[in-house]
């Protein structure tokens, strides 16, 4: 017998999680001093913002209605 998939849905959408991701990256940042895992961390931010930027440019409620 096959086990069944949990199909539950996150609570917060992409946007809300991404946005989340970044904002807690660029905090992480700012309690290190300037360094390697610094730049990494802000690195990591911006990917998210603009992962975030790119989902908002593509989700479906900005396209026309045909």
């Amino acid at each position: 017998m096959t086990k069944k998939r949990n199909r539950s849905r996150p609570a917060l959408s992409l946007q809300e999680r991404l946005n989340k991701f970044a904002q807690q990256a660029r905090v992480a940042a700012q309690n290190l001093p300037a360094g390697a895992e610094r730049h990494a961390l802000l690195q990591k931010a911006r990917d998210g913002e603009a992962a975030a930027e790119m989902e908002r440019l593509l989700s479906p409620e900005l396209h026309d209605p045909k």
